[in-house]
Order: C-alpha cells, then sequence, then structure tokens
C-alpha cells in the first residue's frame, strides 16, 4: 500500500482528428504525472489556458473519461478497475466535483434543496429524520444555512451563494478530494477571494484537499501549495506554488504571468479580485 491519496502516472489522453488526407491523433494530456500525500491535505493547483488539458485532466481525475494511457489511482486503486454501482458510488463518495458555473450544475425548474437531499439519502446514506441534519451542516460549512435555501430555485440565489451550495453538496458525503475546475470563473470578482478563501478553510479545518483548475494566477498563487502549470496537454513546470510564480522558469509560465492584467486586456478582464495577491506588481505591467 502507498501513501498516495491520489497518483497519475504517465496519464495521456489522445482523440482522433480528420485531416485532409489521413486520420491523425493528437494527445490532449500527454504523459502527466503528480501524487498527493494522503497524511497531508493540500490545495493543487492545475494552470493553463483553455485547451491547455487541464480541463480533459480533470474528467479523468474523475472517472468521466477513461485514459488513453497511464494510470490514475485513488488511494492505491485504479480507476480504470472500479465497475459496478456500489463501487462507483464508493468513489463519488470520496471524490466530489465542483464545477465552473453553478447555474449550469443545477436545473432552474427543480428547488435547490431537492439536490442537497438527493445527495444526502444517495452518497451519505442518511434516513428521512437525518437529512435536514446532514444538508444544513454542510451548508453551515460554507457559511449557509438549510433555511437560507430551502425552497428556493436556482435563480433566486446569487452566484456566490448557488456556488457555496454547490460546494456544500459537494461536502455532504464527507469526502477526501475536491476537484475544482474553474470553480470561480463564473462568480462575481467581489465574491471570487471569498470562495477562493473557503477552500482554504476546508483544507485547514476538514483535512480535504482540493485539485484546484484554473487559468488565474492571481488565485492560485493565493491558495495553493503546489502547482503544474500546463501547455498544450504537458506538464512545463511544477513545484511549490509561490516558488514557481515568484520565479517562473520556462517561457511559457512567464508569458501567463506577463499576461496578467496586460495592456491588451486590464479594462476587460476582471479575474483578479484582489490585486495584492499578486507576486508581481500589475501597474508595471
Amino acid at each position: 500500500m502507498t501513501s498516495d491519496l491520489l497518483n497519475l502516472e504517465g496519464v495521456t489522453k489522445s482523440y482522433a482528428s480528420s485531416g485532409l488526407l489521413a486520420r491523425k491523433t493528437f494527445n490532449a494530456v500527454d504523459e502527466v504525472g503528480f501524487a498527493l500525500d494522503a497524511s497531508r491535505p493540500e490545495i493543487f493547483a492545475i494552470i493553463g489556458e483553455s485547451g491547455s488539458g487541464k480541463t480533459t485532466l480533470a474528467r479523468m481525475i474523475l472517472n468521466m473519461v477513461p485514459t488513453s494511457a497511464g494510470t490514475i489511482r485513488f488511494r492505491d486503486k485504479a480507476l480504470a478497475t472500479i465497475r459496478g454501482r456500489r463501487a462507483r458510488l464508493d468513489f463519488m463518495r470520496q471524490v466530489q466535483p465542483i464545477f465552473q458555473n453553478p447555474y449550469e450544475a443545477f436545473n432552474p425548474l427543480k428547488r435547490v434543496d431537492r439536490y442537497l437531499y438527493a445527495t444526502a439519502r444517495r452518497l451519505a446514506r442518511v434516513g428521512r429524520t437525518e437529512v435536514d441534519r446532514v444538508c444544513d451542516e454542510a451548508l453551515r460549512k460554507v457559511g449557509l444555512s438549510l433555511a437560507e435555501v430551502r425552497g428556493r430555485f436556482p435563480h433566486e440565489l446569487s452566484g456566490g451563494q448557488l456556488q457555496r451550495t454547490a460546494i456544500a453538496r459537494a461536502l455532504i458525503s464527507g469526502p477526501a478530494l475536491l476537484v475544482a475546475d474553474e470553480p470561480v470563473s463564473m462568480v462575481d470578482a467581489s465574491l471570487r477571494m471569498s470562495i477562493v478563501d473557503l477552500f482554504k478553510a476546508l483544507r485547514d479545518e476538514l483535512g480535504v484537499s482540493i485539485v484546484y483548475i484554473t487559468h488565474d494566477l492571481a488565485t492560485a498563487y493565493h491558495i495553493s501549495d503546489r502547482i503544474i502549470i500546463m501547455q498544450k496537454g504537458r506538464v512545463v513546470e511544477s513545484g511549490d506554488a509561490r516558488a514557481v510564480l515568484d520565479n517562473p522558469q520556462h517561457p511559457y509560465s512567464k508569458l501567463l504571468k506577463s499576461a496578467v492584467l496586460s495592456p491588451d486586456n486590464a479594462e476587460t478582464d476582471e479575474k483578479v479580485a484582489d490585486p495584492s495577491v499578486l507576486p508581481f506588481d500589475t501597474r508595471t505591467v
């Protein structure tokens, strides 16, 4: 047995594409490897622009799509060996997703509390008399309560409240790992840092590890313990978050850093909610 919570070795995902003369393949994810220690909860950031392969990698970690090559293990069990309803539910209890757009995570015609109740019954396996308590406890961990969301539809909650509710839903089963794919990119800039700080609290107070997928260097710098930077499916730089972002070595990493609040996007890009967390002075960019 290993002490790894999550272990990726040579993980590759290939897709076919049709050319003019022949059918070709390309690697959306190309031989990626890293590990999370089961004894030390951490926030591990996967950073890259659109098309870098980070979301494909997240979907493989969540066992939503299979790898083309390489192995992903969770608590020493290869994800490719997880078969059958019972095994899949057990994996889902331990590894939970948080998606980019909270409004797409909830059916607009369905009350939000219905999702919480269903998760409590299915994954936490609690009876009807315990459902309210379990859901309220999860909501209180993210600064809400069941009274605030009971009977309400998604459009009746703010984006920040809805994303917090989505995080609470993920916490109901008591997971060891959250996989958060761009979880603050659809939230108002004024609320982003509060949700980012919530992830730090979940790590520190609940002992939950988080794979944090983002293109936002500022939030990654603020909360991450370690990072990898991906370009075209490959890891181009990795290490301690602040060490890498303070002094990036790879040309692509340097480009990402220099692009934050550049003159081309400073007026339109609101990704950085708190410029004080940046590892450089944006006034000189």
